[in-house]
């Protein structure tokens, strides 16, 4: 390159030599000034030519650089190693080995619920109680089914609160959940308890489903689908375990339909609207069981503030009818609630509830009432979430059975959890 314009110069001086002994025409001077052109232009090709050889290597070592990389990426995001295999072709080809034992472990989270009360009736005891320690473990199986662990250590026991698979991505837009579950009866019933926002179910709840909600072991099929807003359809059949004795203890199959609606008013307003329905038998005994539910959300909450402001009203109503040969009486009971978030830590809330005692009944208190007894409470909340891990709160509770005195109750709770599924409410 630089020889070509050394020869340039040697060229255009030898030319202007004899022009210096005559005088050039302006025939000759339009010529050299071609010719220098004409230099220059092959002197650029030339300089082009050369630094495209000087940087085709290193752009193809960035490139192989840059491919290594992605792949090496890949490799960590699908937990596989590649190995290159020989081709008889130019082109590469990668095999994936085995899963790595890092995705072979299950996700596992933990979580604590301490409770501290005191009441005004009878001989203070049993003030403290370590409700339930609970440690989950989740994972997914392979790209079509997952699990869903939760082992429960509860008064000196240990027992399986929720233990299911479940299968998404199958034909109809389906899912399948097979294993032990906490039904969805409504909305609350299906949270876990340390989730919800009092200290305890609704007494809805615990009155007609069992102390600890409607739980069984069976089949669960699910569907969501669209028009006029979204729809949600779960249907179940389950072996029932739960303590409330709704179907007699049979062990036959009971049958459970829920249906969720759920529309947004607003960007800022959203409503949901379901219905549920559970039907069960023992013929032994001549008992047909059938509960049904009317469960209402509605929601505010403003993108712009939604760490900050957010309030939230619900509702559920229950009518129970268990008749034995045919007869039987129905009872009603239902519950209101409502939470407004003050800031992005604090939460106030307040819940009533309404309940006609079914049959052999034993309220949250441990007192048997007679079937028919009505029972009204008041429970205003406070919830601090401390962090991400923690949550405390602070409860009382107003409580008017019929025929009986009012009883006060004051609870501190304080519920903490670790791993990846913090504070979920299933």
């Amino acid at each position: 390159m630089t020889r070509t314009y050394s020869a340039a110069l040697l060229l255009a001086a030898c030319l202007t030599v004899p022009a210096a002994a005559q005088q050039p025409t302006q025939r000759q001077l339009d010529s050299l000034a071609a010719e220098v052109r004409s230099l220059r232009v092959r002197l650029d090709s030339l300089r082009a030519a050369l630094a495209r050889q000087a940087g085709a290597p290193v752009a193809r070592a960035a490139a192989d650089t840059d491919l290594a990389s992605l792949r090496a990426a890949a490799a960590a995001a699908v937990g596989r190693d590649t190995i290159q295999t020989a081709d008889t072709s130019s082109a590469r080809r990668f095999m994936g080995r085995e899963r790595n034992q890092a995705q072979l472990n299950p996700e596992i989270g933990a979580t604590g619920d301490v409770r501290a009360y005191a009441t005004t009736r009878g001989v203070q005891q049993n003030n403290f109680d370590a409700r339930e320690f609970e440690v989950g473990f989740q994972s997914a199986l392979d790209p079509y089914s997952h699990t869903k662990i939760f082992l429960s250590f509860e008064s000196g026991g240990i027992s399986v609160e929720e233990g299911y698979a479940y299968w998404i991505g199958l034909p109809g837009h389906l899912r399948v959940d097979l294993g032990k579950y906490r039904q969805q009866f409504g909305e609350l019933n299906r949270w876990h308890l340390h989730a919800v926002p009092e200290t305890e179910y609704p007494l809805a709840i615990t009155s007609y489903l069992g102390p600890d909600g409607l739980g069984g072991t069976g089949l669960s099929l699910y569907r969501a689908f669209g028009g006029l807003g979204t729809h949600e359809l779960t249907v179940q059949v389950t072996k029932s375990e739960s303590d409330a004795g709704l179907f007699g203890g049979s062990g036959r199959p009971s049958y459970l339909a829920h249906l969720l609606n759920f529309w947004q008013l607003t960007r800022s307003t959203y409503l949901q609207v379901g219905g549920s329905a559970l039907y069960g038998t023992d013929p032994g005994s001549a008992l047909r069981t059938a509960v049904g539910g009317l469960d209402v959300r509605l929601t505010w909450r403003p993108p712009a503030q939604a760490l900050y402001r957010e309030w939230t009203l619900r509702g559920e109503l229950l009518a129970l009818r268990k008749q034995f040969g045919g007869l039987g009486p129905t009872r009603v009971g239902g519950y209101v609630s409502s939470t407004y978030k003050l800031g992005q830590r604090w939460i106030v809330g307040v819940r009533y509830d309404y309940v006609e005692a079914p049959d052999s009944v034993t309220q949250q208190t441990f007192t048997p009432l007679r079937a028919g007894t009505i029972t009204r409470q008041i429970i205003p909340t406070l919830t601090l979430w401390e962090s991400e891990w923690v949550f405390l709160r602070a409860q009382y509770q107003w409580q008017k059975i019929a025929n009986a005195s009012a009883t006060n109750q004051l609870a501190l709770q304080a519920v903490w959890a670790i791993g990846p599924h913090k504070h979920e409410t299933y």
